[in-house]
């Protein structure tokens, strides 16, 4: 039952921290982090199970865990894990660390009720990751929604009402659609089967018309896509950005963003691969106009925050190129960009939250200088925003390398115009170090520098930015076989091709 403690710990720990508030705030924020600390001894203990290895380089289930849940309905706590997942849930508890170091000082009025709303948040995602029954994972998949409306509408800043609201109804208009495609689904396997089941297994090779495949993927899709979020779908995140607290922008940033990728490559491509295929033009297209497009509006900002955001519209466009490029190389580089970006993106906003601790504004046109009396805020800032740019030596590099190598073969002009998101990418980057951190100081605007517990987070962070630019391996290993068996897997697999000596 590892699997199940790895959700269960994270619930126990929000209402534990919500009750110990009333005596003291400490004592929350010292049990989310044992609860997550517990949660990452126990993935470790799995990972490193060396008869687990033969598993993991064949892209099998690592561990698997099921019990009824409503059985007259085919419903099922059917719990898994692999290589792919494996990545994303240690992503998950990494950031979920951070994300409650961040927080430590900044969060000052009910804090139990924080702690509680940020761990159901990281259940969810847990749970998402993990889930390999269809009407499970949408119950995961609704559970981060409303602990995140929250801690936004909450401790959010000056518009945090709308922004929350614009998330909500955004998010849950896609989980509705998600919802009738299950059922959808559900319904068709059991009429053409008389097995009526919501598991995954189970329900690949489902027989679908082209027609009904592709309005079924439909609902997935959207769900997934505005998670991402993919232009046009990507109003919610500026704003959800801006207003967010610091922990919900990493959590919005470097994980909530990747259960939209994960749904992607675990349910669209193997479910529907042939509807998937013929949308993939579109996808790509998309993906191209979402990485130029949020790459010029991120230049556009004077908020701090707001500008990192439409990074991210930027960044996920890569992922999206790569899921949909058609090549198990294209489909690494989504991975790691996936990872990579969780990280950098996660740090940049840390680092615009120390800021607006400090000074109280997120407006850059009232910033400048500050290198001179905080040096290691700005060092941090340099480092991530160098990793954000893409350059060599850090995991967005390895990333985005990947993306455009394994997609140039078969879509070399969309390649091409992605890869000017790279040019604008150094731009955007390099004028928030500019902006914020050289220039003419501004007088009564100076930050203080960064204390222990800020820099040991930021040292933290970059290390393991620059180690998996380095040593890519440990991301790439265990997914690359999960990808070619969700190819090789797929009814009708024809989306992700091999080349060369390519999975």
């Amino acid at each position: 039952m590892i699997l199940a403690w790895l959700i269960i710990i994270p619930l126990l720990g929000g209402v534990t921290a919500w009750i110990l508030d009333r005596q003291k705030n400490a004592s929350a924020r010292w049990v989310s982090l044992a609860s997550l600390v517990l949660d990452s001894v126990l993935l470790g203990t799995l990972w490193a199970d060396s008869s687990l290895r033969p598993a993991l380089d064949q892209g099998r289930w690592l561990a698997e865990w099921s019990a009824a849940w409503v059985p007259r309905l085919g419903i099922s706590i059917h719990l898994a894990l692999d290589g792919l997942s494996l990545i994303l849930v240690a992503l998950t508890l990494f950031l979920g660390v951070i994300a409650v170091i961040c927080s430590w000082n900044e969060i000052r009025e009910r804090v139990g009720f924080f702690h509680f709303n940020l761990l159901w948040i990281l259940a969810g995602i847990l749970g998402v990751f993990l889930a390999l029954d269809l009407f499970l994972f949408y119950f995961f998949w609704e559970l981060m929604l409303v602990p995140m409306y929250f801690l936004i509408s909450i401790w959010g800043h000056e518009d945090r009402v709308y922004a929350s609201l614009k998330f909500f109804i955004f998010t849950q208009t896609g989980g509705l659609l998600m919802l009738l495609s299950i059922l959808a689904l559900y319904f068709v396997h059991g009429n053409s089967t008389g097995e009526y089941t919501f598991d995954y297994s189970r329900l690949i090779g489902t027989p679908l018309s082209s027609s009904a495949a592709f309005w079924i993927m439909s609902g997935f899709l959207i769900a997934f896509i505005v998670k991402l979020p993919v232009f046009p779908f990507h109003p919610w995140l500026p704003d959800a950005h801006t207003e967010a607290p610091t922990a919900g922008s990493v959590i919005l940033a470097g994980l909530l963003l990747k259960t939209g990728a994960y749904g992607l490559l675990r349910f669209v491509l193997p479910l529907f691969s042939a509807a998937a295929a013929s949308i993939a033009p579109t996808m790509i297209a998309l993906a191209v106009v979402g990485i130029i497009y949020g790459a010029v509006l991120a230049f556009g900002q004077g908020d701090l925050k707001r500008l990192v955001a439409y990074t991210s519209v930027s960044h996920m466009g890569f992922v999206l190129l790569g899921i949909f490029a058609g090549t198990g190389t294209a489909l690494s580089g989504a991975v790691m960009q996936m990872v990579a970006h969780g990280i950098s993106t996660g740090a940049l906003f840390i680092v615009a939250g120390m800021i607006q601790e400090r000074t109280h504004t997120r407006e850059m046109d009232q910033m400048g200088g500050f290198w001179n009396s905080a040096p290691r805020l700005g060092g941090a800032g340099l480092v991530f925003a160098l990793a954000s740019l893409g350059l060599p030596g850090f995991g967005n590099f390895i990333a985005e390398f990947l993306v455009l190598i394994g997609s140039f073969p078969s879509h070399g002009f969309a390649t091409v115009l992605a890869a000017s998101g790279l040019v604008l990418a150094a731009i955007y980057s390099l004028w928030i170090v500019q902006r914020v951190f050289h220039g003419r100081k501004r007088e009564g605007v100076q930050p203080a520098d960064l204390s222990v517990r800020e820099a040991g987070m930021m040292a933290v962070m970059t290390v393991v930015i620059i180690w998996i630019g380095f040593f890519p391996g440990p991301v790439l290993t265990p997914a690359e076989p999960v990808l070619h068996t969700i190819n090789t897997g797929a009814p009708h697999g024809q989306l992700i091709r091999t080349t060369g000596g390519e999975k």
